[in-house]
């Protein structure tokens, strides 16, 4: 440990560390949402779709993330449940994939705050904000804290302000501890 770790550590500087699952349906962005939020020079020239999961690193001012990027591929969405400890047309396997997860028992009765990531808002014809809220029912869930944010992947608008809010609520709830 080189002189200024020392100091860091000693005023407890340290950045704290949060872990992350990142699940939506098959070609939502999610990858490429994840790429956009790490340094220019760590990002990739072509994104690929995700087989199974992969894992991300990344860090802001306040905190180093470990992204769980689970693929949304019908035939993998079995794994999402394993790590628990929208195109129009597929909103209604959105909403009941959203469900299942709410309901699941490593969820259902943890405080963790849950941000979706309305992805593709450089497109026409995307849906508005208030109207996916209601056809998901998002103000009916209860007891968690969440934040829909619209955003577009390719271009990285609405990324900060949506990482801003879970940074805030996962340090809020770190003090609580």
């Amino acid at each position: 440990m080189g002189f200024l770790d020392k100091v860091i550590a000693r005023l407890r500087l340290r950045r704290k560390s949060a872990n992350v699952l990142c699940l939506g349906l098959d070609n939502s962005g999610k990858s490429t949402i994840i790429d956009r939020l790490k340094p220019a020079s760590a990002q990739v020239q072509e994104i690929t779709p995700t087989i199974g999961f992969n894992v991300e690193k990344f860090s802001t001012v306040s905190l180093n993330f470990t992204v769980l990027d689970m693929s949304g591929q019908g035939r993998y969405r079995y794994l999402w449940e394993q790590y628990y400890n929208a195109d129009k047309q597929r909103i209604s396997v959105v909403k009941e994939e959203l469900e299942n997860l709410l309901i699941h028992p490593d969820v259902k009765h943890r405080q963790i705050p849950i941000l979706f990531l309305a992805n593709k808002i450089d497109l026409k014809d995307v849906m508005p904000s208030d109207m996916l809220t209601q056809i998901l029912r998002l103000h009916n869930i209860q007891k968690k804290r969440w934040h829909l944010c619209p955003c577009s992947a390719l271009t990285g608008e609405g990324l900060q302000e949506g990482m801003e809010w879970l940074q805030d609520c996962i340090i809020e709830e770190m003090k609580r501890k």
